[in-house]
């Protein structure tokens, strides 16, 4: 019926594949739980090999690091049933039932189904946990008004023959590939549901780190543009993008921002960092790439 797909690296899947399993054992359904770690070495593979004794359930270790799309990819590969739930390894279900609802929605004929993304209310000054709580952690009756822009991977159910179809299209490995994942779910008329069926990220990385990651992703996203891979979407910084590039006005936004980029950085790295600068930063940086 299932195969839940855990892509990893450098973390412990041990609790989060012995939880799911355990649950699907209560269900009585058929399924799989898949993990691959991404050539991390890491000794916490120790621990994650005993997923190996658990029911219906593997981990292997790449001897090549091959990216997160690839890895995906290889997921599916190895996956043997029509519906695969993907689960990033630092996520924790909310929901009991959390199985049980998407199984319950493979009956409903929608070809995606997005179960969205929980930040805890905690006080901290951590860019990445601003950043989600605001922009992520969004209630599917929101989400399903504009369904194409609210597309997170790391928790998600999908048929099969759509991910293969979909994922074979997107040939680079790094940060930013929900972007393109969500443009050519939209390209393609793929039929998406979103629900309540969260989870809560705990590998948050720190301001630096998520720095460097964000870069990543909008050079990524320029790539796509200028090579027009990425056409019918829902992603709010190319429409400002590509509004400033009409009028003429990307040179004057890279170039008055870069006056204060000593000032910016030091705000966004710093223990008050601001969502508002995060995202002048984020389209001065988009702005300023050739």
């Amino acid at each position: 019926m299932i195969s839940i797909l855990i892509p990893c690296y450098n973390y412990n899947a041990y609790d989060l594949v012995s939880r799911l399993e355990k649950e699907c054992l209560t269900l009585g359904i058929v399924f799989e739980i898949i993990s691959i770690d991404d050539a991390s070495f890491s000794t916490l593979n120790e621990v994650n090999q005993k997923i190996n004794m658990l029911t219906n359930c593997k981990f292997f270790e790449s001897k090549k690091n091959i990216g997160r799309v690839a890895n995906r990819q290889l997921l599916s590969q190895k996956a043997q049933y029509k519906w695969l739930l993907y689960i990033d390894v630092d996520v924790k279900p909310l929901n009991d039932n959390f199985i049980k609802v998407y199984v319950n929605e493979i009956k409903k004929g929608f070809e995606v189904v997005f179960g969205g993304f929980n930040y805890k209310n905690i006080e901290t000054n951590n860019l990445r946990y601003l950043f989600g709580k605001s922009r992520e952690d969004v209630q599917s009756v929101i989400r399903n008004k504009n369904p194409y822009k609210y597309i997170i991977s790391s928790n998600f159910l999908v048929k099969k023959v759509i991910f293969d179809k979909i994922n074979k299209n997107i040939n680079i490995n790094g940060y930013g590939m929900d972007y393109f994942f969500g443009a050519l779910l939209k390209e393609n008329l793929v039929s998406i549901n979103h629900i309540d069926n969260e989870v809560t990220h705990y590998g948050l990385d720190d301001n630096s780190k998520f720095l460097a990651k964000t870069k990543e992703a909008l050079e990524n996203l320029h790539y796509l543009n200028t090579n027009k891979l990425i056409n019918k979407n829902d992603i709010t910084i190319l429409k400002y993008y590509r509004l400033f590039n009409f009028f003429g006005l990307k040179k004057i936004i890279s170039k008055l921002i870069n006056i204060f980029s000593k000032s910016i950085e030091s705000n966004l790295k710093g223990s008050n960092p601001s969502l508002f600068v995060f995202d002048l930063y984020r389209l001065s940086y988009l702005c300023s790439l050739k």
